[in-house]
């Protein structure tokens, strides 16, 4: 089969940073599907995992976060899926990735692929979908179906322009919250308003100000999703007694949760490979996905592709990548098929 992988940790600017391969065709075995992959999306994680290392690889290394294909094999165990069916998913951070023209995955963790979204819309969301489901709803405890509670609470979305920050403010504002968002250029703030932003704050300046003059003395729910060193303090300063913090792994350093302890207030991490690299709760990120889907389908919620690439090689990938790592990127990029 044809993939894309690299043996050394190397700046995307070099052409053997990413690298057109040919491997062996994995086989299913238990709950896994064998999917036929059509198109994949680039997340700060492959940045990070490409770029992040010194050692020479003794092998190729695929990696890969999301994908949308055709089931073409399954294992013995696996009950949801059949050959033939077009499915979604991010899958795990123990396993090859999605950057093959074949992969396997535990169906557990796939969803059925949204029928109204084209292969490169599919592709550009589940990753994001399930970090900002699992964020809102399984870390900061926000009821999805209590809107006229939540219409009394606040929720601010930091960094609300990335392939994360669109999710959660479209699913914030679905449940009913009041959203406050950031984004700092003229084109990622009308981004965040399109997606459900009730108020824009702007991440270069400081943020307490501002959030006062949008009329909160503070909000109920905080959720970072970069520089979380940056705005540690700050978040400590805007989170409301009893209130609750999450955050995505965007930290250099250790925070100081001490900052918390007067307000009482709780904090939470999020990653989204925790359940696959610990192997609990898997069939729930299925769950999501369909249910993601089916708000997709509806129109419930937007697909928030920004950037399609063609076709399935190492030079648009190492194009996507690099305008990850821009860190200019409003929603998300996709490479779509076919493989070349």
């Amino acid at each position: 089969m044809k993939a894309i992988g690299f043996t050394q940790h190397l700046p995307i600017e070099q052409e053997n940073s990413l690298e057109d391969l040919t491997l062996p065709t994995p086989t299913p075995e238990g709950h896994d599907l064998l999917v036929n992959v059509q198109a994949v999306s680039v997340n700060p994680v492959d940045t990070g995992t490409r770029g992040a290392g010194h050692a020479h690889l003794a092998q190729p290394k695929v990696i890969g976060w999301d994908a949308v294909g055709i089931v073409t094999a399954v294992g013995q165990d696996v009950t949801r899926f059949h050959v033939g069916d077009r499915v979604f998913y991010a899958g795990s951070y123990k396993r090859s990735g999605s950057d093959a023209e074949y992969q396997l995955i535990d169906e557990r963790i796939v969803g059925h692929a949204p029928a109204k979204l084209t292969d490169a819309q599919a592709a550009a969301m589940p990753l994001t979908s399930l970090t900002a489901w699992e964020a809102l709803f399984e870390k900061l405890h926000i009821p999805l179906d209590n809107k006229e509670e939540n219409r009394k609470h606040a929720i601010l979305i930091i960094n609300g322009s990335g392939g994360v920050g669109s999710m959660a403010t479209q699913l914030a504002h679905l449940a009913g919250l009041q959203v406050l968002a950031t984004a700092s250029r003229p084109e990622s703030q009308k981004w965040v308003r399109e997606h459900g932003a009730d108020h824009v704050l702007n991440h270069r300046q400081p943020l307490p100000p501002q959030l006062k003059a949008a009329g909160f003395k503070n909000v109920d729910y905080i959720l970072n999703l970069s520089h979380l060193d940056e705005h540690w303090n700050e978040i400590a300063t805007m989170i409301r007694p009893d209130g609750w913090v999450a955050a995505i792994t965007e930290n250099r350093r250790g925070i100081d949760l001490q900052k918390l302890t007067k307000k009482r207030a709780t904090f939470a991490w999020e990653w989204m490979f925790s359940k696959s690299w610990y192997g609990y709760d898997l069939a729930s990120q299925g769950i999501i996905l369909d249910k993601v889907a089916s708000l997709l389908n509806d129109g419930t919620i937007q697909c928030t592709l920004t950037k399609t690439l063609q076709p399935l090689n190492a030079a648009n990938l190492r194009k996507a990548h690099a305008l990850v790592e821009s860190g200019h990127m409003i929603g998300k990029v996709v490479i779509a098929g076919p493989w070349a």
